[in-house]
């Protein structure tokens, strides 16, 4: 199958794309406007591949889009695309709106002509449009011991969240009024290998490294379920291959930890791998300090922050058999592992540099 990854050179999205060319046999398309969250170093290792394809293209850009499809002929889309920083979003909704929802409807429409006019090789019976999403679409949980469902009611609480309702809102509303072949996932907190710094987990990692305060909303006492970012994209690639049309599918890592004791635990991974002492001979951190957790700083609450996600994802495994494989434990130690295994892709992404990483003409590429 040809598989067309939009956002593909963004966190999940490139981790999608090296999971198809380094475990199946199927060829893949990135799609990547290349904003400040889309890095090609990511890509790195599979960019040269015979089966990897890249484009540059805004899916708001319908001309763009037609071009590709006509192009690519692909049987599968998996739209990952979208701007995700709940921060950002509060500071400047409207780009959040243009991406999420009008992006979206725009790729809507390029792949219903697309298959209008017979979908890739394997023919329009297998085309799958897969949209994926978050599970801040349902706002959050007063009970402490509640479970989102994908029968629960949208209630999103930031215009990051609201965008990716709206989003959502269009894939069903295409099933029912085109019969569109459509499913749609929303997941939880993922973290892992080339996460962009701005999330928490990577952020806190290369804020201690650095020596630098690591900011706590409020209390810390939020809530969220936090899913490794490898588990998420398996079961991405069994939702696209093997989900029933018109169906929703919750993915979550059944791992619930409070903000401030996710902090805890990497601050105690860092005083093992790396501790304070010899870091601080390298690099001159603050004297004071005899733990990483030393730096734990609270911070004003963010406007509208939600207390608690959990995901129910009794259904993914019961109809796809789909179940993660990391603890948060074992995922922690292999993300801290990597951003201390990976400080040149961290720096690059700190400087500004990877913004300047281009691609070559060979291979569908551009520079």
């Amino acid at each position: 199958m040809k598989v067309l990854v939009t956002g593909g050179a963004g966190f999940i999205g490139n981790s999608v794309a090296r999971h198809i060319i380094n475990n199946t046999q199927h060829n893949v398309v990135v799609v990547d406007k290349l904003t400040y969250a889309g890095n090609m170093e990511s890509l790195d290792d599979v960019v040269r591949h015979p089966r990897f394809a890249f484009e540059l293209a805004d899916i708001c850009d319908s001309i763009r889009l037609d071009k590709i499809f006509e192009t690519h002929k692909p049987d599968v889309v998996m739209h990952l695309a979208a701007e995700s920083h709940v921060d950002r979003s509060i500071d400047g909704p409207l780009e959040f709106i243009r991406t999420n929802v009008l992006g979206t409807g725009t790729l809507l429409e390029a792949a219903r002509r697309h298959l209008e006019q017979g979908a890739g090789s394997l023919g329009a019976a297998a085309f799958r449009f897969h949209h994926v999403s978050t599970d801040e679409v349902y706002g959050d949980l007063d009970d402490g011991n509640g479970l989102f469902t994908e029968s629960t009611p949208y209630f999103p609480s930031s215009p990051y969240s609201a965008s990716k309702a709206g989003s959502d809102h269009l894939v069903r509303a295409w099933c029912r009024t085109y019969d569109f072949p459509v499913v749609i996932t929303n997941c939880s907190n993922n973290y892992g290998p080339f996460q962009f710094p701005e999330k928490l987990i990577p952020l806190i990692i290369l804020n201690a490294l650095e020596g630098k305060p690591l900011p706590i909303y409020g209390d810390g006492t939020q809530i969220r379920d936090w899913l490794y970012v490898e588990d998420h994209v398996r079961a991405l690639l069994e939702v696209a291959m093997h989900g029933r049309v018109g169906e929703t599918y919750n993915i979550g890592g059944h791992n619930e930890m409070r903000n401030i004791d996710v902090v805890r635990e990497i601050t105690g991974l860092l005083d093992e791998l790396l501790p304070v002492s010899r870091r601080a001979e390298a690099d001159s951190l603050p004297s004071s300090i005899a733990s990483y957790s030393d730096l734990i700083t609270f911070v004003k609450d963010r406007p509208g922050h939600d207390k608690r996600y959990a995901i129910d994802a009794t259904k993914i495994d019961e109809e796809l058999g789909w179940v993660p494989e990391e603890t948060f434990q074992s995922g922690l130690r292999k993300t801290v592992s990597w951003y201390l295994d990976n400080m040149d892709w961290c720096r690059h992404v700190q400087d500004g540099s990877y913004q300047r990483t281009r691609l070559g003409t060979d291979n569908g590429r551009t520079r």
